[in-house]
């Protein structure tokens, strides 16, 4: 179904006054959210997007709200997995517990940005090129194998390339310097360790993109819905990480089930061809290997009697 224009500003004006609200007005200095701000904010993005979808049901039927539906789960899923790489992020730049959501703001804007990006690639080169579905089923299949060995991402910012390059082309510094990202010294800039969290923050960004925007395709080819469902799990990526932070070690079966998700859309994309699977069997199966892991999870790492 083509989204009349209508329907695209009206949704980047909701875009626009949730960041400004979320990062304007209730969180406009840096400081660390509480369990009660982040879990308050979390619940609300998440009920906007289940109210979203039920906008869509209203306006166009049950297939698109079920495929946002979905698309909007497998993204949050991929984003709750993709706090475990920010975890380690903040550890690796020694972030002080204040300044993370500051960092975390910027790499929302940014991805919200490339999502834009490379969305509009993806819709242009499935719509030229049929073929291509298969490519990115084969990256969904080849990324989903990896995470099931290999579990969560590691990250070895040392040897990244961006961020090599930004210190050969910009001085740093060692220490913080309050919430600046550059500082003046003896007339030169020289940036600080919290610029270069950001910037490896939005290299991640990036990487991550290459996975789900793959998988939101295998969904559904509407880039409205595509987008939508990948800012609406975007948007309460910062809150949701202040709720998670400090139990993330107990999701340990999680990664699996992402990776078997990503290994599902993606053979559901490369068999399309042959092999229909419905949009309410899709979301079925998708939160069924969801809600099993977090279940295997919690009942793995739950304290033992002689424990307590």
């Amino acid at each position: 179904m083509t989204h009349p224009p209508a329907v695209w500003l009206g949704f980047t004006g909701l875009v626009l006054i949730l960041l400004v609200l979320d990062l304007g007005v209730l969180n406009r200095r840096s400081h660390a959210l509480s369990l009660r701000e982040a879990s308050v904010w979390s619940g609300a993005l998440v009920t906007l997007a289940l109210l979203f979808g039920g906008f869509l049901w209203w306006r166009e039927g049950a297939t698109p709200a079920l495929e946002f539906y979905t698309g909007y789960l497998i993204e949050l899923s991929l984003s709750v997995d993709n706090l475990f790489v920010f975890i380690l992020i903040f550890q690796y730049f020694q972030v002080p517990p204040e300044l993370r959501a500051k960092v975390l703001k910027w790499g929302i804007l940014g991805a919200i940005v490339m999502r834009a990006v490379m969305i509009l690639v993806g819709a242009l080169l499935i719509a030229r090129f049929h073929w291509i579905t298969w490519v990115f089923g084969g990256i969904l299949i080849l990324a989903g194998i990896k995470m099931f060995r290999s579990g969560h991402q590691e990250i070895r910012p040392e040897k990244n390339p961006v961020l090599r390059l930004t210190r050969r082309l910009m001085p740093s510094l060692k220490h913080y310097y309050g919430d600046a990202f550059f500082v003046k010294r003896r007339g030169i800039w020289l940036a600080t360790p919290l610029f270069l969290a950001v910037v490896f923050v939005e290299w991640s960004d990036l990487v991550f993109a290459i996975d789900s925007i793959p998988a939101i395709f295998a969904v559904t080819r509407d880039p409205f819905i595509v987008y939508s469902s990948n800012v609406f799990a975007i948007l309460g990526l910062r809150a949701l990480f202040f709720v998670l932070a400090s139990v993330m070690d107990r999701f340990v079966y999680l990664a699996k089930g992402v990776a078997l998700v990503l290994l599902l859309v993606g053979t559901k994309m490369v068999a399309a061809e042959w092999v229909k699977v419905s949009t309410p069997a899709s979301l079925a199966a998708i939160g069924g290997i969801l809600l099993v892991s977090v279940l295997l999870s919690l009942r793995a790492s739950r304290p033992r009697p002689e424990e307590i």
